[in-house]
Formats: C-alpha cells, structure tokens, sequence
C-alpha cells in the first residue's frame, strides 16, 4: 500500500535535516526526492517548515541546475551552519594523529564507540563531533570509508535506544506519523544487530498499528557487537 502523502513529506524533510549525518550526503539523498515527491508530496511539503526549501531544491535537481551531488548554498538546511562553521575549525598534527589511530584502531561496537567519543580531538566539538570530523575528514579522505563504518555503528545503537524507549510509551497521532517517516531508517540500521533488530523492528511495527504499549519484558540491552 503506497504511504500517505504526509509521511513521505515528513521523511523527505527528515533526510534534508540530517543530510550532514548520512554516509554519502546529497549524492545519497538527492535521488530520493526526485523519486517520492510527487505532487501530493509536494503539497504537503508547503505545510510544513523549512519545506518550502526543499521544493525548490527537488525542482532545481529535476531541472538539472543544480548537480545529483550538489544543492544551491541558499538552500542548505540550517543556513549551512552544520556543515560550514565546523568545518572551519583545524587540526593539529597531534590532533590528526590521535583521530587516525582511533578510526583505525575501531571497533564496531559500544565499546569501540566509548573509544572515540572519549578522544580529545572528539571532545572538543562537543555534540557536533559527527559532523565535524566528517567535515575534517575532507583533508583524509583515506579515512572516510573508515568514519563511515563508526558513524552507521553510532546511528544503528542510537536508534536501537530510542526504538527501545518508544515502545513502552503511549504514542501519539503526530509521534505515529514521524515513526512512520522515520521507518526507512528503522530499517536500514536495526537488522545491523542481527535477529534481536529484526525483533525490535518487528516490535515497532506492531506499535504503530496497537496504538498502545507494546507488551514486552522492555527492550531488551542492544547486542554488544553489531
């Protein structure tokens, strides 16, 4: 059964959000929103902030002024500041020294994301580090690939913790609408742990039809190692 134009919009808005969180960026996104928005979509992308923006950006990329990898500065989700301002913070050498060790040294899982977290170089951008090292990395891109495989373990346990949370709440009409926007993520990342994801998305499915708490001995602890 095709979604509802209004969750398809939210997920296209959610996506233009996070774009600075997603391996692969707009050449990842951009796609996306040529494909699901269509002109219901895009009615219900007026309705909603900032989504006026991303109509114009989804009819530059069908018009072909602006590139599948690109977007129109004007146009960058949060005036650019995610990507812009912390990218203009340097290194130091000792400073890139101690962030290729730790992407190197990664493993996947909550252990090894305690690691990185606790390094200095981390630290400093406070709860912009994702971004931010991912802005650096520009200078490395021999460690891309490698920062790409922390930052799916950092989102994979990130939603595991809010799917677990969520389940034994009550859930909203407008909480319902943004899980169902936010399921193509859900799915991408929870059968990272194997058959306890997949029982936990199957959990999160069931609650968005229950209306109510799932019933359940909680969610339980995300598998050590992904």
């Amino acid at each position: 059964m095709k979604p509802k134009a209004s969750i398809v919009a939210q997920k296209l808005l959610n996506l233009y959000r996070q774009e600075h969180v997603i391996f692969g960026g707009w050449a990842s996104v951009n796609p996306v929103f040529v494909e699901e928005a269509d002109d219901e979509v895009i009615k219900e992308l007026a309705l909603l902030p900032t989504g006026k923006s991303l109509i114009q950006h989804i009819k530059n990329l069908r018009s072909g002024k602006t590139p599948m990898d690109s977007i129109e500065r004007e146009l960058l989700p949060y005036g650019g500041m995610m990507s812009e301002t912390i990218a203009t913070v340097p290194l130091t050498s000792g400073e890139w020294n101690e962030l290729a060790n730790g992407i190197n040294a990664f493993t996947p899982d909550e252990s090894g994301l305690q690691n990185i977290q606790k390094l200095s170089v981390v630290r400093k951008f406070g709860d912009q580090w994702l971004v931010a090292i991912r802005a650096a990395l520009n200078e490395r891109p021999e460690l891309l690939d490698k920062w790409a495989i922390i930052t799916k373990t950092y989102r994979a346990y990130y939603l595991w913790k809010v799917a677990s949370d969520m389940i034994n709440q009550p859930l909203s009409e407008r909480a319902r609408a943004q899980l169902q926007a936010d399921m193509p993520e859900y799915e991408t990342y929870l059968p990272m742990f194997g058959t306890a994801g997949d029982e936990l998305l199957n959990k999160l499915r069931t609650f968005i039809s229950a209306r109510e708490p799932v019933e359940s001995d909680n969610a339980p602890d995300a598998p050590t190692t992904i």
